[in-house]
């Protein structure tokens, strides 16, 4: 559902801040009406969301420190493709054990969404990790303090329905996978 019509052409492009996991770019475009102007936009690699299940149907969740917003976060794990990764389901289960110490029996793909394509080119790719079981010690990044918990997917929808959960990440998976896919089961 393309209409050209609306379509902005870029003239120049360029790096305009670069740091460890993402740049913003800054682009100087035409838009529809002939008029020039300059448009910044963030951009990363794809990143992978795994909403984690145990085999008794237990979430498995983490606690993370988030300095944008200066407080613990109740999320998911979650993280960006990396250079070692054959696929994207290589790259949920590699953070699934890194941030929690859990494998999956099973991977499905759930939704692959552009979060806020108004702004950045970001993919999140999510994932339903199914017979989920502590396997290993968390290899956390040296920047990422995170606290292992579980809880069920009852309690984590009702703090997603009462706005307790705000991470977006959390909202979409959980909301996606009670809409679409939690009949499928174990």
């Amino acid at each position: 559902m393309t209409d050209d019509s609306l379509s902005w052409e870029t003239k120049d492009s360029a790096v305009a801040y670069s740091c460890p996991g993402f740049d913003i770019v800054n682009e100087t475009v035409q838009l529809p009406d002939g008029t020039e102007t300059e448009f910044d936009y963030l951009t990363e690699p794809p990143s992978v969301c795994i909403l984690p299940l145990t085999p008794d149907g237990e979430v498995v969740c983490i606690e993370e420190w988030r300095q944008a917003v200066s407080r613990v976060n109740y999320g998911l794990p979650a993280g960006g493709i990396e250079p070692g990764d054959d696929d994207l389901k290589a790259a949920a289960r590699r953070e699934l054990r890194e941030e929690t110490g859990y494998e999956a029996d099973r991977l499905e793909s759930l939704v692959s969404v552009e979060p806020a394509n108004g702004f950045t080119d970001a993919v999140v790719n999510f994932f339903v990790a199914r017979g989920c079981q502590p396997t290993a010690a968390q290899r956390l990044d040296r920047d990422e303090s995170i606290r292992v918990a579980t809880t069920s997917l009852e309690e984590l929808t009702d703090a997603v329905a009462d706005g307790a959960i705000r991470d977006g990440r959390v909202v979409l998976a959980l909301s996606y996978y009670r809409l679409f896919a939690d009949d499928r089961g174990d």
